[in-house]
């Protein structure tokens, strides 16, 4: 299996034609990458959504940055359908399909005689499933990382054609994890398109005795416990940052957690959990993390900083997050 020294298509190598699915701000580097090199023949997305508050119509990511390139474009609520699953096959003819961050199930009509891959964001079989990047971050893992995959009956059980490993730094959020992340793309799709074309790929099969599962988020998962150690109170906060968020009350003052770090020399016994400082410093089960931003109802993320001067924070508080209350 190649890792990500040896994903890279080699220097003055064409790349292969491809079709491409996908839905996501994730896939837009791979996307980039293959429109610039004229090499996309045609592009798969979802239907636009409404969204916002005047409920508009808005279209994918994707399907935005093809219209922006004027690549062909097909927006279907199901690529299996006969229509759609036609001229998807014609496109794909001679050419490999990248799937990236789609959100639909592709059908083994849709696939029969194509050669397919997936990439995921994570180094499976760690985190298989829809919030791959939440999850390393709220677990605490010390490496991330992206795998091209192929594609298979059961989620993101495929074979393991590349990989692409990267560290987790001590600050970093989820979202900003995501986008180092999708950054890995271009270099491990191209390698592994490029010893597809010329006969030399090769895989790994997954160990399914190491497979977790990374469960979708909701609002039901924007809080943290701080009976929790430093260490996993800072993980579940910059993994849920930028959605669904880390809600808290300080003194009764509702606010969002947007990110922390953890405080060296506080591993012992310390003040009781929640008890939040007027430097930032917060208490946790073991240890204590510092609070570096926040976000208040309605406003913008903002340094914790300037928030305390503006709230008068000047002593000790108490911050308080429990799960949220049940629509």
């Amino acid at each position: 299996m190649a890792d990500a020294a040896h994903g890279r298509a080699g220097a003055g190598s064409v790349l292969p034609e491809v079709v491409f699915l996908g839905a996501g701000a994730f896939g837009i580097p791979v996307l980039e990458t293959f429109a610039r090199a004229g090499r996309v023949r045609l592009v798969v997305s979802q239907p636009d959504r409404e969204a916002g508050r005047g409920k508009r119509p808005t279209p994918t990511p994707v399907s935005e940055f093809a219209l922006a390139h004027g690549l062909p474009l097909l927006r279907t609520p199901d690529c299996n359908a006969p229509a759609d699953r036609a001229r998807i096959r014609e496109a794909a003819s001679g050419a490999a399909m990248v799937v990236i961050a789609f959100g639909q199930k592709l059908s083994p009509e849709l696939l029969e005689g194509v050669f397919a891959i997936n990439l995921h964001g994570s180094l499976l079989p760690r985190w298989r499933g829809a919030a791959p990047v939440q999850r390393a971050l709220m677990e605490g893992d010390a490496v991330a990382g992206v795998s091209v995959i192929s594609l298979a009956a059961r989620m993101d059980a495929g074979v393991v054609y590349a990989e692409a490993p990267r560290a987790i730094g001590p600050r970093e959020t989820a979202g900003e994890l995501h986008d180092a992340l999708a950054a890995l793309g271009p270099d491990v799709v191209s390698g592994v398109l490029a010893r597809w074309a010329g006969g030399t790929l090769s895989h790994a099969v997954q160990d399914e005795s190491r497979a977790t599962r990374a469960r979708k988020l909701s609002r039901a998962d924007a809080w943290v416990d701080l009976a929790q150690p430093a260490s996993r109170v800072r993980a579940r906060v910059n993994g849920l940052n930028p959605w669904p968020g880390c809600g808290a009350e300080v003194d009764g003052r509702a606010i969002v957690l947007r990110r922390c770090e953890e405080v060296a020399g506080t591993s012992g016994a310390g003040k009781p959990a929640g008890t939040l400082e007027a430097d930032g410093t917060l208490w946790c089960g073991e240890g204590a993390v510092r609070i570096l931003e926040v976000q208040p109802p309605g406003g913008r993320t903002m340094d914790f900083g300037a928030w305390a001067r503006g709230a008068r924070l000047s002593g000790p508080a108490i911050l308080r997050s429990a799960p949220p209350a049940a629509p």
